[in-house]
């Protein structure tokens, strides 16, 4: 099936990606540990990430992609690109002196978003340092947010043409070369300042390598005056009230980091090395059925066909849940041994290794409610309805800040992370409950049938879990070849005990997997292209 091979080629190609995330993680942890340094880079990462997520892939992908699709549905290839060109004319436009004036602007810019990276609560010493170093890697990093944003639009054109491996393995790139900066940029600049000028380099290579695939399917988008068209009118019209929502879920990025700031000196980096185990089987599972499930959800609206709706919203949900629910149970059980094995080493002591884990666990709390927001959200952005999941979006910000205040004392950290995992739950209830109030909930009543037998196969896999990692392996652990040993064993147990019980209960079967791993046709994207030339 076209969905599941979509899923597979984007979630492979994300896999692999975050794979060599965890490597350059790995590798940060080592050269940089959990001190100022650590903090002022994982500043500087974040903040152009704020933005992208927005401009790239929040309010634009999601109002950008349905109108290409449509209009290369309806219109043709010649009158899509065009689209694309004038979109790309006002980004442009747009971001460039945006980005030359946060640059300019950055001491005051972190001053908002992270106050208390000046002067730490706990830091007896009160230096400028971790300010200063923040302030100049955040410098050297901003213009990623245009190249990431240009990149996104190029990506949703691809996707629209169904070639999803471009773009998804796009991060590839990001990952190597700032693997490349902190092996080899370490020996002339220091390791912060090397993973700084690689972010920088990084959005380039994504960028060259988006333009690269263009040219190999002949569609290269030329260079325009920025115009504000009827088309664009329309697209900013989608956009508002996205970038609303996806800035309303921003401000929870925001708060956490400004309220990380505020406590003791590498809280910042506790929270942003649990996040990325965390963001691991978010980006695989919930950014593949998205970016899978958006342009054909699109398209099966465009034809009225319901029967394929139903059927793509069901699967995706299933999907969802099956993939998120071991993964957010194997993050909670044996966080601590996960920690260990992935990030102590070098300058990561054992103490960042624990305070990291409980923020994982955290975290991983709201795991499948986040990937399963993805399936929801997808189905009211494929309607261009990017209007009611803003409504959700400021009221999960609010309830996110009020959480991570209250939790913030009695929990440190911890409390910020866990104020994101309630607040993950929050959000799906109300995507839930706005698509049942218009009908829309195209959900059958099989899919929630065998999502219960999906959530019992989740209790038993963390039974073994449990059972394994306190009774057997833990009186085992002695050196990190042994607890990584003891980490392969627990993956195992609980793979073949979760898909064990899935096959059991007949919800993984044979053509399932031969339908996640098809046979990849030549030439897929010229023959899309062909077919849409010839409407």
């Amino acid at each position: 099936m076209a969905f599941y091979k979509a899923i597979a080629t984007v979630g492979g190609f994300t896999l692999a990606s975050r794979l060599m995330g965890f490597v350059r993680e790995v590798l940060t942890a080592s050269f940089l540990g959990a001190g100022p340094v650590a903090d002022a880079f994982f500043i500087a990462l974040k903040l152009p990430n704020f933005f992208r997520r927005i401009t790239a892939e929040g309010a634009f992908s999601v109002s950008f992609v349905p109108m290409f699709s449509k209009i290369l549905v309806d219109e043709g290839k010649d009158e899509a690109r065009k689209f694309a060109e004038e979109a790309q004319a006002v980004m442009i436009a747009t971001l460039l002196p945006f980005t030359i004036l946060c640059m300019i602007a950055m001491p005051w810019v972190l001053y908002v978003v992270a106050p208390g990276v000046h002067c730490a609560a706990g830091d007896i010493h009160c230096s400028t340092e971790r300010f200063q170093l923040a302030v100049n890697f955040s410098r050297i990093t901003f213009p990623y947010i245009l190249m990431m944003s240009l990149t996104a639009l190029l990506g949703g054109v691809l996707n629209s043409f169904g070639k999803f491996a471009a773009f998804a393995s796009a991060p590839m790139f990001f990952n190597g070369v700032l693997i490349t900066a902190l092996l080899f940029g370490s020996h002339l600049f220091s390791s912060g300042y090397a993973l700084a000028w690689g972010l920088a380099a990084a959005g380039v290579a994504q960028f060259g390598w988006m333009i690269y695939n263009y040219k190999m399917i002949g569609y290269v988008l030329m260079p325009r005056r920025p115009v504000l068209t009827v088309r664009i009118r329309k697209l900013f019209n989608l956009m508002i009230p996205g970038a609303i929502g996806a800035g309303a879920a921003q401000i929870n990025l925001f708060v956490d980091m400004i309220l990380a700031s505020l406590l003791p000196v590498g809280s910042i980096s506790f929270l942003y090395y649990a996040d990325r185990l965390y963001q691991l089987p978010l980006g695989v599972i919930g950014v593949a059925i998205g970016t899978a499930l958006l342009p054909m959800l699109s398209q099966a609206l465009k034809t009225e066909d319901k029967s394929e709706v139903v059927k793509l919203i069901g699967i995706s949900f299933e999907a969802g849940l099956m993939l998120s629910l071991p993964a957010a149970i194997g993050l909670t059980v044996i966080a601590g041994t996960i920690m260990s094995v992935l990030f102590e080493h070098g300058a990561f002591t054992h103490d960042n290794s624990v305070q990291s884990s409980h923020a994982l666990i955290a975290y991983a709390i709201g795991l499948p409610a986040y990937v399963l927001s993805r399936v929801f959200s997808t189905a009211y952005f494929a309607r261009q309805d990017t209007k009611t999941p803003v409504k959700f979006a400021i009221t999960c910000a609010i309830i996110n800040t009020v959480l991570a205040l209250a939790l913030i004392t009695p929990l440190r950290h911890v409390g910020i992370a866990l104020a994101t995992g309630i607040t993950a739950w929050i959000n799906l209830a109300l995507l839930m409950r706005g698509l049942h109030k218009k009908k829309h909930l195209d959900l059958p009543i099989n899919s929630v049938k065998r999502s219960g037998l999906i959530v019992i196969s989740g209790v038993i896999m963390a039974g073994v879990l449990w059972g394994l990692n306190t009774y057997v392996l833990h009186a085992l652990a002695g050196n990190m070849w042994h607890k990584a040993l003891n980490l392969t064993v627990l993956i195992g147990a609980g793979g073949i005990s979760y898909f064990g019980c899935l096959f059991v209960f007949g919800i993984f079967t044979r053509e399932s997997l031969k339908a996640l791993f098809p046979k990849r046709k030549k030439q897929d994207t010229i023959e899309a292209v062909q077919r849409i030339e010839g409407q």
